[in-house]
């Protein structure tokens, strides 16, 4: 099937990451794992994914990014790479929910018990994560939302239901669950390969955004910080 080369960017956290896959299946990927290296990194892993799957700039079809939420830095840098590839090629943009994303690949490559819930988790701040809870297919059980976690935040799931806990946030889970038998935690690193799946389903389905009005979804606003006056 011709026509689905799909560049993929994922910079929502401190994970810089960028695949090439032809029709879903990935031809090279280049990521680095470590803070602020976005912006000095991304194009370079770009040259590089492009070279060593041997494709030209002009090969591509689209460019799909992860839309956040995450890191106000990181998803500016990822957006504004993928906007200004997609304006200079004339081709798509697709935008996929980080935290879709992340449910959506750890589904496709595990086993898990019947009925389990998937709890992506992206680092927030003190006790707070970015963080929706999907089943097996998907689904939207509790939508996006910035949570401070406690010992109470998942209780009404916990009683029927296994909820598996993934992502760099969700290690803020892990005392407050310990001793819960229906709470699983996994180790999970965020990548552009986790886009792959639903970046194609988008492109199929002509789902993408318009280049010039495309902003990332921060879900809160960014807070600068600024001297204290004296």
């Amino acid at each position: 099937m011709s026509g689905k080369l799909i560049l993929h960017i994922e910079t929502s956290t401190t994970c810089c990451s960028i695949a090439l896959a032809d029709n879903g299946f990935v031809l090279a990927i280049k990521e680095q794992n470590e803070r602020n290296i976005h912006a000095s990194s991304i194009t370079l892993f770009i040259d590089e994914v492009m070279a060593t799957a041997g494709k030209k700039y002009v090969d591509l079809n689209a460019v799909a990014v992860s839309m956040g939420p995450g890191s106000y830095t990181g998803l500016r840098i990822g957006v504004s790479t993928a906007k200004g590839l997609c304006y200079a090629l004339d081709i798509p943009l697709i935008a996929v929910s980080t935290l879709k994303a992340m449910a959506s690949h750890l589904i496709e490559n595990g086993s898990y018990a019947l009925n389990s819930l998937f709890c992506p988790m992206i680092d927030a701040r003190r006790m707070e994560v970015f963080t929706a809870l999907y089943d097996a297919d998907l689904n939207e059980i509790e939508p996006v939302n910035a949570k401070i976690v406690d010992e109470n935040s998942y209780l009404n799931f916990f009683e029927n239901q296994q909820i598996v806990f993934f992502g760099d946030g969700s290690e803020k889970c892990k005392q407050l669950f310990s001793n819960n038998e229906h709470a699983v935690f996994l180790p999970f690193e965020n990548s552009a390969i986790n886009l792959v799946t639903l970046a194609l389903n988008k492109l199929n389905a002509n789902d993408t955004e318009d280049v010039a009005y495309f902003e990332p979804f921060y879900l809160k606003e960014y807070l600068f910080k600024s001297p204290a006056v004296k």
